[in-house]
């Protein structure tokens, strides 16, 4: 258990359903004596799909000094823990401590270009392809050892988090939640006479690096870091891992990743 909650502040997505939510949750947080504030928070809670989620904590850059949630008012919602109909008990298990606290992993991307060099965290994942969404061929290091000369559509590096988002759309393994791991999952890959390439995932430790050197022809690249695309020409490297940072996010006591796999997933 962390510090005494008392400051919320409501990341809410704009449309009706989300709005209306957020009233609600306001209202009742009130009830129970939290402040509803702009500036100076314990809580983020977003309000929305996971997208909001995401949004929230690219916001917030990532603090580390406050506790993360979100209500989960979009269609699937893997990052949104809590479901609308939830949202009276959720403010009483909050005013009651009756919750626990995750660390939950960022990823932290560098990409080297011939001008500069760019910085980026992220929670779910990246996303490399050839700017012209023409094929993609570029050689992927682990640790400084080469893993595979890449000859496909694109790459997607996931965390354990992002293991069930887009990941998953590309048959990409789904990884337990508290694991430290980075998923290699190939987009379209090419493997015949002429080309080898991995078509499988591959999911490494959270200490390792992956790094990506693209030849000088296929070095204008586009790099999507949890949904938001980056067109960056000129690419020398990218390096991701897991960042030594993290954020906390706020888990009910009976919260179990087995049972969000089995409602989100199978359970029609």
């Amino acid at each position: 258990m962390g510090r005494r909650i008392n400051k919320v502040k409501l990341f809410v997505n704009d449309n009706e359903q989300s709005v209306i939510v957020a009233k609600d949750i306001e209202l009742e947080l009130k009830k129970y004596g939290f402040n509803i504030v702009g500036r100076g928070y314990d809580l983020a809670i977003s309000v929305g799909g996971d997208g909001s989620f995401l949004r929230m904590v690219k916001e917030t850059k990532f603090n580390p000094n406050i506790y993360y949630i979100g209500i989960n008012s979009g269609t699937l919602g893997f990052l949104q823990e809590i479901d609308i109909k939830d949202c009276v008990d959720f403010v009483k298990r909050l005013n009651s401590d009756k919750y626990k606290i995750e660390d939950v992993n960022i990823q932290t991307t560098k990409v080297i270009t011939e001008e500069g060099i760019y910085n980026f965290d992220s929670l779910n994942e990246i996303v490399v392809r050839n700017r012209e969404f023409s094929t993609l061929k570029v050689p992927v290091y682990v640790d400084d050892e080469l893993l595979e000369n890449f000859t496909g559509d694109g790459l997607l590096i996931s965390t354990s988090t992002g293991s069930t988002a887009y990941n998953m759309s590309f048959g990409g393994s789904i990884v337990y939640n508290t694991l430290n791991t980075l998923s290699i999952t190939p987009v379209a890959p090419l493997n015949n006479k002429v080309f080898k390439t991995l078509i499988n995932t591959l999911i490494v430790p959270g200490d390792k690096v992956i790094t990506l050197l693209p030849n000088k022809e296929y070095n204008n690249l586009f790099i999507q870091v949890d949904g938001v695309n980056k067109m960056i020409d000129n690419v020398i490297k990218i390096e991701t891992r897991i960042s030594n940072k993290s954020i906390k996010c706020i888990r009910m006591n009976d919260f179990h990743f087995i049972k969000v796999i089995n409602d989100k997933i199978l359970t029609k």
